[in-house]
């Protein structure tokens, strides 16, 4: 009797995000987040960061959004028959204890229209929206 209620105790103890059930206490995190400014004031940037899911069920992003820009897009960057081709990323899934890292030539967002002047040492934050409602805010440094 007494290792039943070991056990039990153990098990409510142990998060629910750790037992693989929804959990609002168990958020996905963009950590690492910045934004490369291209010369000439282009309308686009391009973001970069690292997207965690520290939660036992999978996340997947479904969008993204910023007030500091008309519109954000995710964004992939692959070599096909020695050409480099970008693509839209329309949703991203993140396993369950998984990470997306979004960097330079591979998976990245499009910043596009900025809504004002940005300039090195700007904080952005962008928020990813999830398939189950929730949204992801993260801060990105302009550089």
């Amino acid at each position: 009797m007494l290792a039943i209620l070991a056990l039990l105790s153990a098990v409510i103890a142990t998060p629910a995000c750790a037992r693989g059930k929804p959990d609002a206490a168990c958020v996905p995190v963009v950590r690492d987040g910045w934004i490369r400014l291209v010369p000439g004031g282009m309308p686009m940037h391009a973001g970069f960061g690292r997207f965690e899911n520290p939660c036992a069920t999978p996340a997947t992003i479904t969008g993204a959004k910023s007030a500091s820009y008309a519109s954000v897009e995710m964004h992939e960057t692959r070599l096909v028959d020695g050409v480099s081709r970008m693509r839209a990323v329309p949703t991203l899934p993140v396993a369950a204890k998984g990470s997306a890292e979004f960097k330079p030539g591979g998976l990245h967002m499009m910043l596009m229209d900025p809504t004002k002047p940005l300039k090195a040492g700007d904080k952005v934050r962008i928020e990813f929206a999830l398939q189950d409602g929730r949204v992801v805010r993260g801060e990105f440094l302009v550089r």
